[in-house]
This record gives C-alpha cells, sequence and structure tokens, in this order.
C-alpha cells in the first residue's frame, strides 16, 4: 500500500523547493518555486506531530549542515539523510539522529562508473539496515540512467532489475528521483513508476512530477501499491495548490 513520505530539501540551508534539472556547481540558471520561512527544524517537528516516518533530509550541495542536523535532532531515529554521504561521514549522521543515510554520488568514480565495492563496504561498516541508495535517474534512449553530482552526470548505471537485484543485496531501501519532471508538477513518469513496481524487491520511494492527488493515486494504482511516494512543489506546505498535506496525512492513516 503507497505510503506518503515527507521530504525537506535543503539549499544554502533553507527549505527550498527546486526544479531539480535546474542545480549546477556555478548555481547558474538556478529555479526555486519555493523558498520556506519555517526551519528544518520546524518542518521535522511537524512531521513528527503527524506521526510520518521515513521521510527524507537532502543537502542539496554545501551550507546545509546546521540545518540538517537541526531537522534529525527535532525528530530523532526517524528521518533519512541524504547529500554528500560518503564512507567517512556517513556513521556520523547515523548519530547525529538520521535513521538511515542515503548515498549516490559516492557510489560512482568521477567518471560516472558505479563502483560496488564501495557499497559493500559502506554496508558493511553502518549494516544494510541504515543504508538507502538512490537511484535518481534521467530518461535516455536506453531507458532510464542514474545521475549523480546533483543530476548533472549520467553514470554507467541503468534503472533496471538487474541493477535493482544487484543492489539490493547491500541497502534496505532505494530512493529514486525522477529528475526529468522533479519539480515541475507536471505529471509524474508512470512508465518508470510501473518498472519500479513490478519489480518491488526492496521497499522504494518515488520523487518526481507530483502534481495533484490523482498522481498520488496514478502511483498507488500503477506500482501496484508497492512503492511509496514523496511530494515536494505541489504541496501546500511548500507553496503549492495540488495538494494538500493535511489530506496526504490521512492517506496514510487509511486502513
Amino acid at each position: 500500500m503507497t505510503q506518503f513520505r515527507p521530504c525537506i530539501d535543503l539549499h544554502n540551508g533553507q527549505v527550498k523547493q527546486i526544479v531539480g534539472g535546474t542545480l549546477s556547481d556555478d548555481g547558474a540558471g538556478l529555479k526555486e518555486n519555493f523558498v520556506a520561512d519555517s526551519s528544518a527544524a520546524e518542518f521535522a517537528q511537524m512531521y513528527q506531530d503527524d506521526a510520518l516516518r521515513g521521510g527524507h533530509v537532502i543537502q542539496l550541495g554545501p551550507g546545509n549542515l546546521e540545518a540538517a542536523r537541526a531537522a534529525l535532532q527535532s525528530y530523532p531515529g526517524a528521518l533519512q539523510l541524504g547529500g554528500g554521504v560518503k564512507l567517512e561521514n556517513a556513521a556520523a549522521w547515523l548519530e547525529a539522529g538520521a535513521s538511515h543515510v542515503i548515498v549516490t554520488s559516492w557510489l560512482f568514480d568521477a567518471d560516472g562508473t558505479f563502483r560496488m565495492d564501495r557499497l559493500k563496504e559502506l554496508s558493511r561498516e553502518i549494516g544494510r539496515e541504515r543504508l538507502v541508495v538512490d537511484l535518481s535517474c534521467r530518461r535516455s534512449p536506453e531507458g532510464w540512467v542514474v545521475a549523480m553530482n546533483r543530476w548533472q552526470t549520467l553514470t554507467n548505471v541503468k534503472v533496471d532489475h538487474a541493477s535493482l537485484d544487484a543492489m539490493a543485496e547491500y541497502c534496505d531501501e532505494y530512493l529514486i528521483h525522477a529528475a526529468d519532471v522533479e519539480g515541475l508538477c507536471g505529471g509524474v513518469d508512470l512508465e518508470l513508476v510501473e518498472l519500479l513496481g513490478h519489480w518491488a524487491g526492496i521497499p522504494m520511494t518515488y520523487a518526481g512530477g507530483v502534481g495533484t492527488m490523482d498522481d498520488v493515486l496514478a502511483v498507488d494504482r500503477h506500482s501496484g501499491g508497492h512503492i511509496d511516494i514523496t511530494v515536494g512543489s505541489a504541496l501546500d506546505i511548500f507553496g503549492g495548490t495540488g495538494v494538500v498535506y493535511k489530506e496526504l496525512v490521512q492517506w496514510n492513516a487509511r486502513g
């Protein structure tokens, strides 16, 4: 049964909603959909008040360490931390209050070649049950390809059943951003959702393109209820008009 997972996306220390495909190293062309007045810790407290677990605190670039730690301390043991995670700092984030760490770019060489040895090493270091692999991806003529470095660099890993099988032995969950539709509120990538739903080996959360509650229902339907979902720019707490936060809280409580 599809569940809603909340998110706290951090950019320069603030909670924001950003069009994923506009992120870059120099910040040129960045498109912000929303900048919150409330702090990351205040959002975390709201999620705790509504008994929402398994949410994601994502650091989009530098300048977010203090805000990320504050969010984790506000709701310890219930939020996952991503952004800049590697072997050297993963355990520290868990000690800071993260339930899991989310890893992406560190699993690849600078040229985008996947390093299975790094995944195995990190899994041994912190335990498979504390590790989430982010397979954020972009469409290509061959299917969906994992993208790293804030979705700028395409890697040599395709999102397909073979790659999902290979990595699932070493992690507890997958987080999959459809980067091409992230932040656009123009609808989810249902082909990707169906691909993931047909696999359904370990828990997965899909992010990208949700514009209305109908999109949430579509993910539930097209994945067979096997994939959880996070909602960003369309959500009223992030300045959106398409999805009501309290309705998603009620959705999670359905029997």
